[in-house]
């Protein structure tokens, strides 16, 4: 055993099995497990109890039995948790960064990346702990007095995906907790071991028994479903494909649950004839790669003016040409596995339905021979409208380029999709950029830049793309209930 895989190993054997329940390690009833895989070799990295409807309901009872102790509790205390719990995801950065890559497959300098990114959610929300505030003042018609007043929803229910294990547990972790609301999280099957080593640092940053509960499965509907049906729980939050979002959300309107819903994207990113090439091709980089292209906001359409297509293309074919692909603990390397054998299937079938209608394969284009869910880093050219690339979200590697001649083109084009979650523009005029943030229908956009995600801002899109914001000011709101109460004046 080399020092690399006796550092995994260790690392492995302090990440807890069970499930998280009433501050507790409990297995899962009837002692089910299953196996956590490393897509780059598909070996088994450890095995994990396996929860049942049971489990879940377990769970929720000990966040229910927690709520109005943790409601009760000073935001100051609250605030403190969360920025010892940011100091210890510091601390053990290294090891979170690892488990990630092993889990997931992305290289280790980007999951060192998303280690600072996630621990910064803790960091903001124990600031915004002590900033939960109302109003008070004299009515119009001079008669009382009204107080406006924020409460914690109460027990909430995450569901969360594989790309980002660790920022996607803090990104709603973090806010729910500021706010005074108890928490189940459900991580998904693919990567639920960050989530645990994550809830193991809560529970060393002194988080009362129950305020967290951690449930893994691998049968998410059968588990998830009575949760949600339960009227005790009051919120409900989701990052996903839209198709699950939907039947979330109409699970949901039962209960009348609060709801945040992160889904699905399908992110124009638009050139224009003016902007700053070398620019344009650092921010293609960056919003199309992050995570072997496994993330909602990655770049999934490539609309460039017709007059520098040809330029961009090339510039861009020969920095993804030179991209190293490979296990992500390896130095140096920029493109790691995908996570399954379906997304693997899946880019292959939106390269060969593009060229199929006309496109140019310019560098990659299939899935790579051996072991592992590997994928070449793509370039295709010359994308013809109504392939289905330019439909479907590609969670993938490949980068798909089309050609627009006006910006009332452009518009229309970036615009064409069910999708509105984020946008990305390069032009060095001011006044069209302004158009663009105007006219572009996305929650977010990204003006000459290609990664915009931030801690304080808040994330989120429309149409389709879901409902609420997570992060910045707007993201403790999704935790709080607004009371009115009037005193009359007498």
């Amino acid at each position: 055993m080399s020092p690399t895989s006796q550092a995994e190993a260790a690392l492995l054997a302090s990440v807890p099995s069970g499930l998280f329940i009433g501050g507790e390690w409990v297995d899962a009833a009837g002692g089910r497990t299953f196996d956590v895989r490393d897509p780059s070799t598909n070996a088994v990295v450890k095995t994990i109890a396996d929860a049942g409807p049971e489990d879940g309901i377990r769970a929720l009872d000990a966040a229910v039995a927690a709520q109005e102790a943790w409601a009760a509790t000073a935001p100051r205390t609250r605030s403190d948790l969360l920025r010892r719990a940011f100091d210890l995801v510091r601390e053990r950065a290294e090891d979170l960064a690892l488990l990630m890559t092993l889990e997931m497959g992305k290289p280790l300098t980007e999951a060192r990346g998303e280690v600072t990114y996630g621990g910064e959610f803790l960091r903001w929300f124990s600031e915004e702990a002590v900033r939960i505030n109302g109003r008070y003042g004299l009515n119009p018609e001079g008669t009382g007095r009204m107080v406006v007043s924020q409460r914690p929803v109460g027990p909430s229910f995450f569901i969360t995906p594989w790309n980002f294990p660790l920022a996607m547990a803090t990104r709603k972790i973090a806010p729910a907790l500021a706010a005074g609301c108890t928490v189940v999280i459900k991580p998904a099957e693919l990567t639920p071991l960050t989530t645990l080593l994550f809830a193991s640092i809560l529970q060393e940053a002194g988080l009362p028994a129950g305020v967290v509960n951690v449930i893994t499965t691998t049968a998410s509907g059968d588990v998830s479903a009575p949760i949600i049906a339960d009227p005790r729980l009051r919120k409900l939050s989701f990052t996903g494909s839209t198709p699950v979002g939907r039947k979330l959300i109409a699970q949901a309107a039962e209960g009348v649950l609060r709801v945040s819903m992160e889904l699905g994207g399908n992110a124009p990113f638009v050139v224009f004839e003016d902007a700053d090439l070398d620019e344009a091709v650092d921010g293609a980089m960056a919003a199309k790669f992050r995570n072997i292209g496994q993330a909602c906001t990655a770049a999934n359409r490539f609309i460039v003016h017709a007059d520098i297509a040809e330029a961009f293309a090339a510039r861009v074919t020969e920095r993804v040409a030179a991209m190293r692909v490979g296990r992500g603990t390896e130095d140096g390397v920029q493109i790691g596995p995908l996570i399954d054998d379906r997304a693997v299937a899946k880019a292959s079938d939106l390269v060969a339905d593009a060229v199929a209608r006309g496109a140019r394969v310019l560098t990659g284009g299939e899935a790579i021979e051996g072991e592992g869910t590997f994928f070449a880093p793509t370039v295709v050219s010359d994308v013809a409208p109504g392939s289905a690339i330019l439909q479907e979200e590609i969670f993938g590697p490949v980068l798909a380029i089309s050609t627009f001649e006006t910006e009332e083109e452009a518009v229309r084009l970036a615009n064409d999709t069910e999708y509105g979650l984020v946008s990305y523009v390069f032009t060095q005029d001011l006044a069209r950029g302004h158009r663009m943030i105007d006219h572009l229908e996305t929650g977010m956009m990204g003006l000459n830049v290609g990664v915009l995600s931030n801690a304080a801002a808040p994330f989120g899109g429309v149409k389709q793309s879901g409902v609420g914001r997570e992060g910045g000011l707007e993201g403790i709101h999704e935790y709080l209930s607004t009371k009115y109460t009037l005193i009359p004046v007498g």
